[in-house]
């Protein structure tokens, strides 16, 4: 299907930890519009797609969004790496640290954890489409949200990367979306059973 290899899409190398910028950042891990729902949205609309282009896309946005789902887990990582028990407790990381140490966690920013709720899958290509489309814009807007809190290059740089990748799947959506209803128009009916 795919070929992984063993390095990040794009490099984390973060010199200064950062509790409080990591508490934030673990939203994009697994909260409602993080990269953990993405890939499983994708990955499971992928299967109600009527033809090989929107499934392949499907298919490609999906794993890539395991690999910055590899991204930012990384990142938090590295923020929290060796930090001080009064560091946990000056930068309010302790009701994290309480549940997890410094394990990397799926959860919202707000603490609440991962749940399959956060995606939806219609089988219905044009509103799981619709639905990608608007996950896409508010990802970006949520990546736009962290770069506005952080003020180390080393963590900004990787969010930025984030941030115009799901551009990028916003436009490949589009076009995915724009191709089907072309070729239903062609058809002239449309019918979810295949």
């Amino acid at each position: 299907m795919w070929e992984y290899e063993k390095k990040l899409q794009h490099p984390v190398n973060i010199k200064n930890p950062n509790p409080r910028l990591a508490k934030a950042i673990i939203s994009q891990y697994g909260g409602p519009d993080g990269e953990l729902a993405a890939s499983l949205r994708y990955l499971s609309q992928r299967f109600d797609m009527p033809n090989d282009i929107a499934r392949a896309t499907l298919n490609d946005i999906g794993t890539e969004e395991l690999a910055h789902l590899e991204i930012i887990g990384t990142i938090v990582h590295q923020l929290t790496k060796g930090i001080s028990t009064a560091e946990i407790k000056k930068a309010g990381f302790d009701d994290y640290f309480t549940d997890h140490g410094l394990g990397v966690y799926p959860q919202s920013a707000s603490g609440t954890p991962f749940t399959a709720a956060f995606i939806q899958v219609k089988g219905d290509p044009i509103a799981d489409l619709n639905e990608d489309l608007a996950a896409e814009q508010k990802a970006r807007a949520t990546y736009e949200h962290l770069i506005k809190l952080a003020d180390d290059p080393d963590v900004i740089a990787p969010l930025k990367f984030l941030r115009a990748r799901e551009i990028v799947h916003y436009q490949r959506f589009g076009e995915t979306l724009r191709y089907l209803l072309e070729d239903m128009g062609k058809k002239k009916v449309y019918s979810a059973s295949k």
